[in-house]
């Protein structure tokens, strides 16, 4: 059976039409926590797979100068749309960083000779993006070189559950076979999720879904619980074996927050220390 990949771009649409300044807020705040970092003014940021925008938008607003890329023109849609309406840019040129403080362009970190054709960054963000190219430890490849030296990668990748991560890779191939395959993924497991989470709130005595935004980087529980469940390709990866893979390249790890055993995502920002030629990696 052939598995159509999940539309990413329509979920972040949906999204972008509710965006508020306080999520663009609290998405601010995280980056400035995991890269203990007040202001990015100075610093050159890529966003790789910009997804809705929304973080090349708040690097754009630490001061940054940002290029997004993805390889959805719906994506690239919501990239520029928050561009427009968010920012006052002078970018004529959405391939050339020098014409504006943020361009944002059609692009697969898939394609070693659009990567190769970047240069290199301060920041390189790739947030749950590369777990979702069908090719993980390529993509993680392909963002090496884009890391300047002392320059940051700020990395999101999902945990590897084992036998758990191996029955949502069939779930989400099942909600990609077609339309029944999508409605009965969501028909079953969306209300599970309802029910899990007003238990919770009420245990907890507060409205976890209109804590989510706090908790989640100023994003939307429906958005997210969609995006995890049709969410494919779908790939996972330890902890041990991503840091071995960056340290074996230069790279030092300076934040770790861990998903704790969930199947949600291990955060990681690295430093690029050294450049290690590939016949020593």
């Amino acid at each position: 059976m052939r598995y159509k990949k999940f539309r990413f771009g329509r979920n972040w649409r949906r999204f972008i039409s509710s965006l508020t300044h306080e999520r663009i807020t609290i998405s601010e705040r995280s980056l400035q926590y995991m890269l203990q970092l007040s202001s990015l003014t100075g610093k050159t940021f890529l966003d790789v797979g910009s997804g809705s925008g929304l973080f090349s938008l708040a690097a754009y607003r630490l001061g940054a100068r940002v290029h997004s890329f993805d390889s959805d023109p719906e994506c690239i849609a919501c990239a520029r749309y928050l561009r427009s309406k968010y920012t006052q840019h002078d970018d004529t040129d959405d391939g050339n960083l020098s014409t504006g403080r943020w361009s944002v362009q059609q692009g697969s970190v898939l394609d070693r000779e659009y990567i190769d054709s970047l240069g290199t960054y301060d920041i390189v963000y790739a947030w749950g993006v590369l777990h979702h190219t069908g090719d993980l430890w390529g993509t993680l490849e392909n963002v090496v070189n884009l890391v300047k030296i002392d320059g940051s990668l700020f990395l999101a990748v999902y945990n590897d559950q084992g036998f758990k991560s191996k029955i949502w890779l069939n779930i989400k191939r099942f909600y990609n076979s077609g339309l029944f395959g999508k409605c009965l993924v969501i028909a079953s497991l969306i209300p599970v999720g309802i029910i899990k989470k007003s238990i919770t709130s009420m245990i907890k005595r507060k409205n976890l879904f209109r804590e989510y935004k706090y908790d989640h980087r100023g994003m939307s529980v429906v958005v997210d619980w969609l995006d995890w469940l049709g969410g494919y390709p779908y790939e996972v990866a330890s902890i041990e074996r991503i840091t071995d893979f960056f340290n074996r390249r230069g790279f030092r790890l300076d934040k770790l927050v861990s998903a704790k055993g969930a199947l949600s995502n291990n955060q990681y920002v690295f430093t690029r220390i050294e450049n290690v030629p590939d016949t020593e990696r």
